[in-house]
């Protein structure tokens, strides 16, 4: 996992100005707002690389979904914080020079992907999906679905939103079992994994993207899993093997609720689309206003500890 802990001061020169390259203009307003010595300067990727005053910008605040240019770092040669406005950090980890650091917003989308896991979770388990085809038809057909309350839920992630799914989860009387990849007290460690899949009704994915969690949703972790049990993918779609999930949703055996895929977006004409027992949201796990809000608080929280000569939060060091 990311370690989010606070980290190393930019020790930026009292009178020096701090440039910020943002994707919006409204987050260049909260951003310009936080002092007089903070200049933003609007930029996108396909705006090519930075020039002028943009071009001395010590911080960078990717737009959520992009990526990082080639061409954008030597661009740059004064930058010094990658500020993200998302927890995940996959995209950038490892490929910036010595000497920038790496910060995401841990927190932001925990309360809106924690309540997406829990709204789909309970939606596949009560048949939400079907009998909302079934109204769209316009036939009445009552059948008996599954239950969350006190299911055995297992959560594969323990951090901040893993967490805030077991809260949410409380009032269902839930058997909670947290998994991460480091056992500790109340978590178990990712090798009990094959011991405990066969036991839970529902497996929640909420797991950063590292080497060890790509693919790690693969067949054998699918076989493992009871008959009928409902996978939920809060996490990225790269955790899931995409082809070994179609031969179980297409078999009948298990049963699904996807808010990320592999590949995304996802194609017109892909197997996913049809595939029975699958609920199927485009990644809008974290897409409500409060999100923007709080991932604009944690940008303009960060630069002001910039100006205040404090440490960095977030600070992603190992991915």
């Amino acid at each position: 996992m990311p370690d989010a802990s606070p980290g190393p001061h930019l020790d930026l020169p009292a009178d020096e100005t701090l440039h910020v390259l943002v994707p919006s203009a409204a987050l260049a307003e909260a951003v310009q707002a936080v002092s007089p010595r903070v200049r933003a300067h609007r930029w996108q990727p396909s705006d090519g690389a930075p020039t002028g005053e943009a071009a001395q910008a010590q911080v960078l605040v990717p737009g959520s979904g992009d990526d990082l240019p080639a061409d954008l770092l030597a661009a740059l040669p004064r930058l010094r914080l990658v500020q993200l406005t998302s927890a995940g950090a996959e995209k950038f980890a490892g490929r910036l020079p010595e000497g920038v650091v790496l910060c995401n917003a841990r927190g932001a989308h925990t309360p809106a992907t924690a309540e997406w896991a829990v709204a789909a979770a309970l939606a596949a388990q009560r048949g939400i999906p079907h009998f909302s085809r079934e109204q769209d038809a316009g036939r009445w057909s009552p059948r008996t679905e599954h239950t969350m309350v006190r299911a055995r839920v297992l959560v594969v992630g323990a951090g901040d939103i893993g967490r805030t799914i077991g809260a949410m989860l409380a009032g269902f009387e839930v058997d909670l079992t947290f998994v991460a990849r480091t056992a500790r007290d109340g978590v178990h460690g990712t090798e009990e994994l094959p011991q405990l899949l066969p036991t839970a009704d529902v497996v929640i994915l909420i797991v950063p993207v590292t080497p060890e969690t790509t693919g790690m949703v693969d067949a054998a972790f699918l076989a493992s899993m009871a008959d009928d049990a409902l996978l939920v993918n809060a996490a990225r779609g790269v955790v899931v093997d995409t082809d070994a999930l179609l031969a179980e949703l297409g078999s009948g055996r298990l049963r699904a609720a996807l808010d990320v895929t592999e590949p995304e977006p996802l194609p017109a004409g892909h197997p996913l689309w049809q595939a029975p027992g699958l609920l199927l949201t485009p990644h809008v796990g974290g897409a409500v206003p409060e999100t923007d809000q709080r991932a604009t608080a944690a940008v303009t929280g960060q630069l002001a500890r910039v100006l205040a000569g404090e440490p960095l939060q977030n600070v992603v060091t190992e991915y």
